[in-house]
């Protein structure tokens, strides 16, 4: 284990050097001047533009400048937006942290019912049940997730009149963000209405979610059903049987756990396209997470924030990546000699 742990952070040490250079040339391939590009200060500002491009070392050749790209990154200056002249660092942690609420609470709720459809279709094999499962989880998968949310809010928000339509609370309550969560900032902050102020921020995120969590569950119940239908074939699931192990004692105890092997294996991909979908919703919803505020500036042409924004999005993405094969491999010993990673 301590040989694929050393190999998979030396992959994300690596990746990570390499998507730093990215971000960095992205000043250059942008037009423009890469001193604003990169600090969102205008030539026009004289005096902070020529403090800019010293600190940042674009006196010098090409290395030096990305070292002190570098420095910059580390530091947390990561340049301020064109457009609101907000440091982008830091309203990246304020709506990193609204895109992390509706991404992992769409995934908690995908996870439970998509694993145990899976596991109910595998069971019934070529069932009326499998076939109506298998069928709900290609009808879910195959519509845009654009337009289930325009339904969604066209049903339920507009003519059910059931839930918001935008936001993540009503503006009344002015909560202020700190970690961009606005469950959790309700918490921190204490309002002294603060029962109304749950409710109203639990009904603003209740429509967002749902839809958001609908392709991950049809993936999973695909995903779940494959790989319980091939551990069910293995001959240590015959054995089980064989042993006198009741069905029950066999599914929980031997077929499931194996099963999630191949799941949890996919679940970096499952996040790759959570996160795009979440962009999508964040933009149809007016949530102010990261995605709508990356498309926002691709539209205006924000570069400092297009450039931290893909920085954070790609190493998260690969962080989780990595951490998963971490787990997969401490969970499942045989990935690791498969690899020939440990004896």
């Amino acid at each position: 284990m301590r040989i694929y742990l050393l190999r998979q952070l030396a992959l994300l040490i690596i990746t990570l050097f390499l998507l730093t250079i990215f971000a960095f040339c992205l000043s250059y391939w942008f037009p423009g001047n890469p001193i604003t590009n990169s600090s969102g200060i205008f030539s026009d500002d004289t005096v902070r533009f020529a403090e800019a491009a010293a600190a940042r070392g674009y006196d010098a050749n090409i290395f030096v400048q990305y070292w002190h790209y570098l420095g910059h990154l580390f530091r947390g200056d990561w340049g301020i937006s064109l457009l609101d002249a907000d440091p982008v660092f830091e309203q990246l942690q304020l709506r990193f942290g609204a895109t992390l609420e509706i991404a992992v609470l769409a995934m908690l709720i995908a996870l439970v019912p998509g694993i145990a459809l899976g596991v109910l279709a595998a069971l019934n094999f070529r069932k009326p049940i499998d076939h109506t499962i298998l069928s709900m989880s290609l009808s879910g998968y195959s519509i845009p997730v654009f337009w289930f949310a325009q339904i969604a809010i066209l049903l339920v928000a507009v003519r059910w009149e059931m839930l918001p339509i935008a936001g993540q609370i009503n503006p009344l309550f002015n909560i202020e963000p700190i970690t961009g969560s606005i469950l959790l900032d309700i918490f921190i902050s204490q309002p002294d209405n603060m029962s109304l102020a749950l409710r109203s921020a639990v009904r603003h995120i209740t429509l967002p979610v749902l839809v958001l969590s609908v392709m991950p569950m049809m993936l999973l119940i695909r995903l779940t059903r494959s790989s319980m239908l091939d551990v069910l074939d293995k001959n240590y699931i015959t054995s089980a049987y064989a042993k006198g192990l009741s069905t029950r004692s066999v599914i929980w105890s031997h077929a499931i756990p194996n099963a999630m092997q191949n799941v949890i294996r996919e679940l970096g991909s499952l996040l790759s396209l959570l996160i795009t979908n979440t962009m999508i919703i964040e933009v149809i919803f007016s949530w102010p997470g990261i995605g709508s505020w990356l498309i926002r500036s691709i539209y205006e042409r924000d570069y400092p924030v297009i450039q931290g924004g893909l920085l954070l999005i790609a190493a998260l993405i690969l962080c989780v990546h990595v951490a998963l094969n971490l787990f997969h491999a401490w969970r499942y010993p045989q990935v690791r000699k498969d690899l020939n990673a440990s004896s």
